[in-house]
């Protein structure tokens, strides 16, 4: 390639380029090398910067590293105009360019490369090759910046096609080719980073291996590399003088060197390909348990013949930790045992499950409290004895002595969550500098997915824990009916979702049916489902009706926030007038089994929408059942696969809820095993999302068990009252009661005689499960418990109420309001 005309620049700019340029191109490139810290300033800048930037070391450092790199224009892609000249036309370009801007800035995380003008003092401009290579892990560099004066490679050189004088000069990146130069930019690479510890300029290396050298296309055949300013490397003269033999017809000389160096870079591929194949191999999953075992397979025996897997104890239990430093007091469960050995030589010695603290003076405490690897090329009989002490009457010297351990923590932003112990059969190779290198490596990556399943099973644990305190334990049977209920998590990631249902006690022994389902998964559908469930609860036992209950519930989901959006199904059941009251706000229908035939049926009720939406009105709908119909209600979850109509899931559930069972428990599993098993034989697989399942076998209440009377607003009628009530008590047979009951009612009857205005007084008595007791009259005003002192003249019936009932409580009505109590049936023999 025509070297052209140079342009001017100064002086020591130049030096030495041209003639190394003239050996055929991989020569004596000068390198600027910056590194850039995570907040954007420049922490290291090399003499290469300097000459070519024209900027000394101490202006540099410490200043952003945009505004030291004066880069005024990026060249675009190859141009084929002959015109354009030796680099392509210039593009109207401010700024670094796109891609180094971006690097600069954070916004890239991969390598990128290009050709840019960059403005010199007094010299025009110059035309810069440079490559960015962003960095990870726990070090402060962010960014490492290469950069070379591109006319520094300019040649001669002839295109292969016979075009002519080639004119590109691409740079790029040539990952896992054997170049000249690329070894010993691997070994001198740390020598121009001073201000970088040994450990991160290892790990940048490491990086950058990975990554790919920067390389230098200037013909169709031909590479050269970019190297640091240290002269011709030694692979690169022994190829050019074979060369220069093989064209004047001499053999080509050998060299005994050229073996050992090939060697050793077969052994950096070696170990390049290991932590790619790792990286792929590991983090296939959030479960924690899983990615422990994918990261001991990965490594042996491959790098190591045993790898023993230690986390914290709170990593394992998936709670959260204090991040300090660990201590003799830290708990390490061994999550995972991975060897070559013979089958279960390990097992009973070190098994996998059991936690233990580690002492000071082993390396393994050394490891953990630096965040650093520890490298032990042999363990000698004195540290396998000190290792063996805490294993008590269990002897682990024959299994570690003699091998050669190498313990690397495994860490995720600054904080040890585990380490892995690393041993070698005593044959093998030990470990050494570079098998220290890629042990680190390798710990980092894998640390990083440990501390994904970490995250993921805290949350996840955090949304059951919310889930489960907020699911209602609800009693197998309640006035006039059975109940039983199900609920299964689902089985996609994040599967802790808004599902919930509810049975909540009404007066007038009915019974109030809830069924929910927020929009969404995770922990914000756990958190809003739980104020929604508290809501529901709150505003059944205020007996509001079905429908104003959801215009309710939706005024309250808007309150909450746009994203509040949720279904809902709530049912009213009176098992004395045989009755169901429904309300539906976009959720499920229910289904309903009739007794008599057995037919089982969707009900039809507006559908409605969901509460959070607004604006929407909800119509309530009146259902007549007979005692023995079970009533169904579930979410989606259970009906509903992506890909299939709702309509199948709903034809199975009306299907499979009308099969007789033994109990209702029997009937809920007997839905669940159906609609799994219609959605696996239509190739759907598996259930994804949340289960909720509530059904309710409505006995109703005889007539025979209930008495009701009417009476006058008058002080005359306490006393009839009374005595009715004793009646019929000891007509069911229940004359231990009489005395308690005949007391509480005066109480009640005696109130409501005082604040009723013109309706009759009503009184019931309810013989179920409990004596439910009922006083009704038309005023509001509802009453409340007060303290009455010694000289109030009212006050104390209520107290008298509260004290000898089993439960009691007010509500209001349509006409009025309703007092009630409950007394607990004595046993039958």
């Amino acid at each position: 390639m025509d070297r052209g005309t140079e342009r001017d620049a100064p002086p020591d700019r130049r030096a030495g380029d041209g003639a190394a340029a003239g050996q055929g191109g991989a020569g004596r490139i000068p390198l600027a090398v910056v590194v850039v810290d995570r907040d954007g300033l420049v922490s290291h800048w090399s003499r290469g910067a300097r000459r070519l930037f024209s900027l000394a070391k101490e202006d540099a450092l410490g200043r952003p590293a945009v505004d030291l790199l004066p880069v005024t224009g990026a060249l675009p892609e190859e141009s084929e105009d002959e015109e354009a000249g030796p680099y392509g036309a210039y593009a109207v370009h401010d700024g670094p360019g796109p891609g180094l801007g971006a690097s600069l800035d954070g916004g890239l995380s991969y390598p990128s490369a290009g050709r840019a003008r960059l403005a010199a003092d007094g010299a025009g401009r110059i035309d810069v090759l440079w490559w960015a290579y962003p960095l990870v892990g726990p070090g402060r560099e962010r960014l490492l910046v290469l950069a070379a004066d591109a006319d520094g490679v300019r040649t001669d050189g002839v295109r292969t096609d016979g075009a002519g004088p080639s004119e590109r000069v691409t740079p790029g990146f040539a990952p896992h080719t054997g170049f000249p130069g690329s070894e010993e930019l691997a070994r001198r690479l740390p020598e121009i980073l001073p201000s970088v510890s040994v450990g991160d300029s290892a790990r940048i290396v490491a990086q950058v291996l990975e990554l790919g050298y920067p390389v230098l296309e200037f013909s169709r055949n031909d590479r050269v590399p970019v190297t640091p300013d240290w002269g011709v490397p030694r692979r690169a003269g022994r190829r050019g003088r074979a060369a220069r033999a093989s064209a004047a017809g001499e053999p080509v000389p050998e060299d005994p060197r050229d073996e050992g160096e090939d060697l050793e870079y077969a052994a950096v591929r070696e170990r390049l390909e290991f932590l790619n194949e790792v990286s792929s191999r590991i983090g296939t999953s959030l479960d924690l348990a899983r990615t422990v075992v994918e990261v001991s397979k990965a490594v042996v025996p491959r790098f190591t013949d045993v790898a023993g897997t230690y986390l914290r104890e709170q990593v394992v239990a998936g709670e959260g930790f204090d991040e300090g430093v660990p201590d003799t007091t830290t708990l390490w469960h061994r999550v995972a045992l991975e060897h070559t050995d013979e089958p279960g030589r390990w097992d009973d010695v070190v098994p996998v499950g059991e936690a233990m603290p580690f002492p000071a003076h082993t390396p393994f405490f050394q490891c953990m409290t630096t965040g650093e690897p520890v490298l032990v090329p042999r363990v000698s009989e004195e540290m396998g004895h000190a290792v063996a002490s805490q294993f008590e009457k269990r002897d682990i010297r024959p299994l570690i002595t003699g091998r050669s351990m190498l313990v690397v923590p495994l860490k995720a932003r600054h904080v040890v969550l585990g380490f892995m112990i690393l041993l070698r059969h005593p044959e093998r190779q030990a470990f050494n500098d570079m098998d220290r290198v890629t042990g680190v490596e390798l710990a980092a990556r894998a640390g990083l997915v440990l501390d994904n399943a970490r995250m993921y099973t805290y949350q996840e644990n955090v949304a059951e824990t919310l889930q489960d305190s907020m699911l209602p334990q609800i009693p197998p049977r309640m006035a006039g009916c059975d109940i039983a209920t199900r609920y299964l998590p689902g089985t996609l990631l994040g599967r802790i979702g808004g599902d919930w249902f509810d049975a909540v006690k009404l007066p007038g022994a009915r019974t109030a049916f809830v069924v929910g389902d927020v929009m969404g998964h995770g922990l914000n559908s756990a958190a809003m489902m739980g104020q929604l469930r508290t809501a529901v609860q709150t505003m059944a036992a205020l007996d509001l009706p079905p429908a104003q209950l959801l215009r309710n519930l939706d005024g309250l989901a808007q309150r909450l926030g746009d994203a509040y959006l949720a279904t809902c199904l709530y049912a009213v059941y009176d098992p004395i007038a045989g009755e169901l009251g429904l309300a539906n706000a976009g959720h499920v229908p229910p289904v309903l089994v009739r007794a008599a035939d057995g037919r089982s049926e969707l009900l039809d009720l507006p559908t409605g929408a969901p509460v959070g939406v607004g604006g929407v009105p909800f119509e309530a709908v009146r259902v007549p059942v007979e005692p023995g119909d079970r009533l169904v209600m579930c979410t989606d979850g259970l009906v509903e696969v992506r890909g299939e109509d709702i309509g199948v899931g709903l034809a199975a559930l009306c299907e499979s809820a009308a099969h007789p069972a033994a109990s209702m428990d029997d009937a809920c599993d007997t839905i669940i095993r159906a609609l799994a098993a219609t959605f696996s034989e239509a190739g759907r697989g598996d259930r994804k999302d949340d289960v909720a399942l509530l059904m309710a076998r409505l006995g109703g209440i005889e007539p025979e068990d209930v008495a009701e009377w009417r009476l006058a607003p008058e002080p005359s009628e306490v006393g009839r009252a009374r005595a009715v009530v004793r009646e019929q008590l000891y007509d069911w047979g229940l004359p231990k009661l009489a005395d308690s009951a005949g007391l509480l009612v005066s109480e009640l009857v005696t109130n409501a005689v005082l604040h009723s205005h013109a309706r009759p007084v009503a009184l019931r008595l309810v013989r179920g499960d409990t004596l439910l007791c009922e006083v009704e009259d038309d005023d509001h005003a509802l009453p409340t418990l007060i303290d009455a002192r010694p000289g109030n003249e009212s006050g104390r019936g209520l107290r008298v109420v509260s004290t000898l009932a089993r439960q009691w409580g007010t509500s209001r009505t349509a006409a009025g309001k309703s007092v009630w109590f409950e007394l607990t049936l004595p046993r039958r023999r």
